[in-house]
């Protein structure tokens, strides 16, 4: 996912979030429902669409008209189609049912029911504000995060009465003081806004993480996101990794970043073992397309196999580029590993080309698979 051109408001509301544990919310003390709410969820995650379909058809029937239901109904268009582009025609199902979410999530202002329908109103927004900024769609992006931020500092008084929540002040503290310091362009951006603290931040992730309802996955991708990218701790993220693809197996985006830290961490047999299970299991392009880099990054490291290498880094960059920004980061592998290739076989100045290239792709230039 690129992250270079995320200003730090989308940074700070990227995961698609949903559900609490509160006891004041009209439905979530609906305990069948919840339970329901949660096997959905679990459904659109591991990419089980007629299962979460059958699921979520008894909450529409139970709570129709609710914004959960438009919620859910964006989250499985989102996964269904990941990674969702802007020509894709699914996108405009999407927008709608979120904005709907929204829409009817500030209508309604039931005393005592606020955290439910705030819940409901930050998922929506986080979701769509993740959409359009994968798709640079940059116009849309600065009008609804500009929105956005007095409904997340609303949240933070709710913490008491909802674990999960706890993720939103992670997310904040963290962001509001890493994400300036790595992108140092967004200071001046970050200066606008209350300060965080990083080791509060992730206390609080770690907390979701172990005690959370129904963020725990988000907490669990979002701190191996953190320790693979800012903090450079890839044996703390490996674990994450780990669980996420346990819950989730047939999650594509969970597998990837769970297949990269593997390779970042030299367990080549491990990360070959499953890039071999992948290929017969997924048909989904732009997985496939990645997997073609990390095959290239197993034979120039593990088999010094530089000719094959060389075709996969190819094959794999090749098939990435129409998933734009979103296969970014991705591509610079392929290009950092087609640059050292060339050095090897004395192209030096198509070497040092190709190494331009991948480090303008590359958000977090530090990993690059150059050791």
């Amino acid at each position: 996912m690129s992250v270079k051109s995320k200003i730090l408001l989308i940074a700070l509301l990227l995961p698609v979030l949903l559900g609490n544990n509160t006891t004041t919310a009209q439905l979530f003390q609906d305990s069948t429902t919840m339970n329901l709410i949660k096997k959905d969820i679990d459904c659109i995650y591991n990419m089980e669409f007629t299962n979460a379909r059958e699921i979520y058809m008894k909450i529409n029937k139970s709570y129709p008209g609710h914004p959960v239901i438009f919620l859910l109904r964006g989250l499985q268009t989102y996964w269904k189609n990941y990674p969702l582009l802007n020509t894709n025609p699914a996108h405009v199902q999407f927008e709608e049912d979120l904005r709907e979410c929204i829409r009817i999530s500030e209508k309604k202002r039931i005393p005592g029911y606020e955290a439910e329908y705030l819940l409901n109103n930050l998922c929506a927004r986080g979701m769509l504000l993740e959409y359009y900024n994968d798709n640079k769609l940059t116009m849309d992006v600065i009008p609804l995060a500009t929105s956005t931020y007095g409904n997340l500092r609303k949240s933070f008084g709710l913490t008491n009465a909802c674990t999960d929540l706890k993720y939103y002040t992670g997310v904040y503290n963290y962001y509001r003081e890493a994400y300036p310091n790595v992108f140092p362009v967004y200071k001046p951006l970050a200066l606008l806004f209350p300060s965080g603290n990083i080791t509060t931040g992730l206390k609080d992730l770690h907390s979701v993480a172990a005690n959370g309802v129904v963020l725990r996955a988000e907490s669990y991708y979002l701190l191996a996101w953190i320790y693979i990218n800012f903090e450079n701790k890839y044996q703390q993220a490996i674990g994450y990794c780990k669980s996420l693809n346990t819950l989730y197996p047939d999650n594509v985006s969970y597998l990837s970043m769970y297949i990269k830290t593997l390779l970042i961490l030299k367990q080549y047999d491990e990360a070959e073992k499953i890039i071999i299970n992948s290929q017969k299991q997924t048909v989904n392009k732009y997985f496939q397309a990645q997997l073609f880099i990390f095959k290239g990054i197993l034979q120039e490291k593990k088999y010094h196999d530089y000719n094959q290498a060389q075709q996969d880094y190819q094959s794999g960059v090749n098939r990435i580029a129409p998933f734009g920004a979103y296969g970014n980061e991705c591509a610079s592998y392929g290009y950092f590993g087609l640059s050292r290739i060339s050095v090897i076989k004395g192209e030096k100045v198509v070497g040092n080309k190709l190494r331009e290239k991948a480090i303008k792709l590359a958000a977090f230039k530090k990993i690059n698979f150059d050791e």
